[in-house]
């Protein structure tokens, strides 16, 4: 069946990756494209964020500032929508976004007291709502889910404890907890009528995925047998644009490819756009007037980024399996995308949890001249040093945690892999965990004190503040508990999920055949790095890493896998990754995908992100 607006296929661009992308994205997009793009779509709400406004609320609530407005993304109504109104309507363009964050109820007030403001009629608008598992608490213990939350791990769905992330204890206050949504309530306000959706927390790939369930009028009732791999090949679609330029050269491997491209290159970076077919096939492309690049490589990075096992990429809808996903170049700027395979969802709901667990504090000093490394590390030494002297001094409790990071050194990132340098130039940064927000002061103006005290050619940096250390965990909460609904007008209407499965088939998916290993009396080989034959991406969930490296040519996939094993990166990364080095192998991408575990720190300010 065609999409219902008649078109040959459906065309969705993003514009935002998270909260900080550029708000002229958005223009570009609408400008670029016209009536051309059917959908404009952006994801502001990063795993963190949600925690950060939860903060903002709570200490708001206690000094009784009643700020409307303040717990949704203001950006995308003053930045985005004020200015973007009548083409978006003249364009018949419909937006989608998370915008909403812990409010999307008052988000959508907003818009609709916008449009009144611009006289601009007969355009609707509907909130999903249904992931705040808070409720009406605005702070909680783990008391409040114990009956109900289950660890997730990322390396099984079997041993759900495996390598998991670490619950709150029941003296640390969370201060979020929200479910990961799916595409039907979206796709539902569509169907009523609604030209711009806000939700709160919703898979990522959901702003993708809604579209299109109502473009093509999807039901499992109607599509037995393929609903599933179209339910999957469209998050793969939202999966690959929901990052926006990290799939048209942001972040490439082959930088200098988009830095320099046509049409400005990295200052005029294009934001992506997915072409949909009816069959579930669809292609990645950007405005063509703009920089960047959209190539095989650049699309292969993004499918790797954040990714667990590529087997069972868990949605709220479906379980997406990428690994005979399929990737090629039609054309300049143009890459088609096949493959992707869909398995009935899970019974859970991956939730994302914020909780508090003390305070941290990050300093910077900027130091100078002959042996700036030797002083960085000497100056971090002393002030550590010297501020636990002061709190035994006051019978404090020493600092939890704390980091000496000379960074431009190396040391931070590569550890006993660093490469020796004479450098004149290092950023030190402080770094500590402790209980008391009084105790992180004192450290902050100890921080700061070298300036006059200690090495010479010391300067200030950036003027360290006590915060609260936020840390996310994820878990997984029964479907049941989650009841999503979305509002358009003064109407409620509540969605129902589709059936999932109980029978847990989803724990033995089929096996592929082996990618082969090269063999080890292969002659006439030479040394190279990594980078000369495979690109790279990683992307990190909570205390979670994970580095995809795709063979820039399938000959080279055999010895990338006897070269980059396990153990090989495991022995690497030692000085970041405390936990375990999970390969995964995605044949159809000639890509290999390494999870590690513990692999993030503590603070959410560290180094590591």
């Amino acid at each position: 069946m065609p999409p219902k607006s008649g078109k040959p296929n459906v065309r969705i661009g993003c514009y935002s990756a998270f909260l900080g992308d550029s708000p002229e994205a958005a223009a570009q997009l609408v400008h670029e494209e016209g009536a051309n793009l059917d959908y404009l779509v952006a994801d502001y709400l990063a795993e963190i964020t949600l925690g950060v406004l939860a903060m903002k609320k709570n200490a708001r609530l206690i000094t009784n500032n009643k700020n409307n407005g303040a717990d949704y993304i203001q950006q995308f109504l003053n930045q985005v929508l004020s200015r973007l109104l009548p083409d978006l309507k003249k364009n018949k363009t419909k937006v989608i976004t998370n915008a909403g964050a812990l409010d999307p109820l008052g988000c959508k007030a907003a818009i609709e007291k916008l449009l009144d403001k611009l006289n601009i009629k007969d355009i609707k608008v509907a909130a999903v709502i249904g992931d705040d598992m808070m409720k009406d608490q605005n702070i909680t213990t783990l008391d409040t889910f114990k009956e109900d939350i289950i660890s997730f791990s990322p390396l099984s769905v079997k041993n759900l404890e495996l390598d998991a992330d670490r619950f709150p204890l029941n003296n640390e206050p969370i201060i979020s907890m929200n479910a990961y949504l799916g595409a039907k309530g979206i796709a539902a306000a569509l169907e009523a009528g609604a030209d711009i959706v806000v939700t709160g927390r919703v898979v990522d790939s959901a702003i993708v995925v809604g579209p299109l369930i109502y473009e093509y009028g999807w039901e499992l009732s109607k599509q037995k047998d393929t609903y599933h791999d179209l339910l999957a090949s469209a998050s793969l679609a939202g999966h690959i644009i929901e990052c926006g330029c990290h799939a048209t050269g942001g972040n490439f491997t082959d930088w200098r490819k988009a830095a320099y491209s046509p049409y400005g290159g990295y200052s005029n970076m294009g934001y992506p756009i997915v072409e949909f077919q009816e069959d579930g096939e669809f292609v990645v492309t950007k405005p063509v007037k703009t920089g960047g690049l959209v190539t095989v490589g650049t699309v292969a990075e993004q499918i790797l980024y954040e990714t667990l096992d590529p087997a069972l990429y868990i949605l709220a809808d479906v379980i997406l399996d990428m690994r005979q996903v399929q990737l090629t170049q039609i054309s300049d700027n143009r890459v088609h995308v096949k493959g992707a395979k869909g398995y009935q969802a899970t019974p859970y709901l991956k939730c994302c949890g914020i909780f508090m667990d003390g305070w941290s504090v990050n300093g910077t000093l900027i130091i100078g001249g002959e042996n700036a490394k030797a002083k960085a590390e000497a100056v971090g030494k002393a002030i550590i040093e010297r501020a636990q002297r002061i709190l035994k001094q006051r019978n404090m409790e020493d600092f939890r945690e704390f980091n000496i990071e000379p960074l431009g050194t190396e040391i931070t990132l590569y550890g006993a892999n660093a490469k020796a340098h004479a450098t004149r130039e290092v950023v030190l940064r402080v770094s500590a965990i402790h209980n008391e927000r009084k105790a992180l002061q004192m450290l902050s103006n100890e921080i700061m004190a070298p300036v006059t005290c200690m090495a010479p050619g010391t300067g200030f940096g950036g003027t360290p503040i006590p915060l609260p250390n936020v840390v996310h965990f994820p878990c997984l909460l029964p479907k049941s508990k989650a009841i999503t609904e979305f509002v358009l007008g003064s109407s409620t209407q509540k969605i129902a999920w589709d059936t999932w499965d109980d029978a847990h088939k989803y724990q033995n998916i089929p096996e592929l055949p082996p990618i082969p290993c090269a063999p080890a009396n292969v002659t006439g080989l030479v040394k190279t790095k990594l980078i000369s034959i495979a690109y790279g991406r990683s992307g990190d969930k909570g205390d979670v890493s994970n580095v995809g490296i795709i063979a820039r040519d399938p000959k080279y996939l055999p010895y990338i896998k006897r070269s980059v094993t396990e153990e090989v990166i495991g022995k690497y990364m030692q000085h970041l990754c405390q936990g375990s080095v999970k390969r995964y192998e995605l044949p159809g991408l000639s890509a290999f995908n390494f999870v590690l575990t513990h692999a993030l720190g503590n603070f959410i300010n560290s180094n590591n992100y």
